[in-house]
Order: structure tokens, then C-alpha cells, then sequence
């Protein structure tokens, strides 16, 4: 029995998937970073802040709350990790 359609990425990798999303987990899983607050999220989250151009736990205080869980793949399950690295920097969301 498949587990998908096997798919292979631009940089050669071979992966099964049984969805149309266009992601190599290969590729996800280099890009990972290994230390940081985006280390501890998962990929659509870490995603998402990258794509706002937030990398760093001062660039998340610049943003509201609310502004960040606006973005698309930010959940409630992401909040706790992202107040805990902004409480461990002393920073806090932007009121």
C-alpha cells in the first residue's frame, strides 16, 4: 500500500506525500533551526514568523498578541512557547 504520490524536491530528495502541499520535509527538516525559539516550533508556526520577517524574540516584541496569532499557522499551541522565550529575554508582546 503507498503512503502518497512519490514527489521528488528540486534538490533531489524522494519523499511520499498524500496531500497537494508542494513541501519537501526533507528540505523542512534542514532548514529547522537548531537552537532559538523557532527551534521549538513547529514548521507551519516557524514558518509564518519568518515570513513577517520575525526571527528574533526582539522582533516578535514588537508585535501584539493579537497581531501575531493573526498569522496564518500561529495556534494556540504556539503562544506558550513564544511568551516563554519572551519572558525568558525579559520582553513581552507589544500592548
Amino acid at each position: 500500500m503507498a503512503k502518497g504520490t512519490l514527489r521528488i524536491c528540486d534538490k533531489g530528495h524522494r519523499y511520499y506525500k498524500s496531500s497537494d502541499c508542494p513541501v519537501c520535509p526533507l528540505c523542512e527538516q534542514e532548514k529547522k533551526p537548531q537552537s532559538g525559539f523557532l527551534s521549538r516550533l513547529g514548521a507551519p508556526a516557524r514558518r509564518a514568523l519568518e515570513h513577517a520577517g520575525i526571527g528574533t524574540v526582539a522582533a516578535l516584541a514588537q508585535h501584539t498578541e493579537k497581531e501575531i496569532l493573526a498569522l496564518h499557522g500561529i495556534g494556540p499551541t504556539s503562544m506558550p512557547v513564544l511568551k516563554a522565550a519572551l519572558d525568558a529575554s525579559g520582553l513581552t508582546f507589544r500592548n
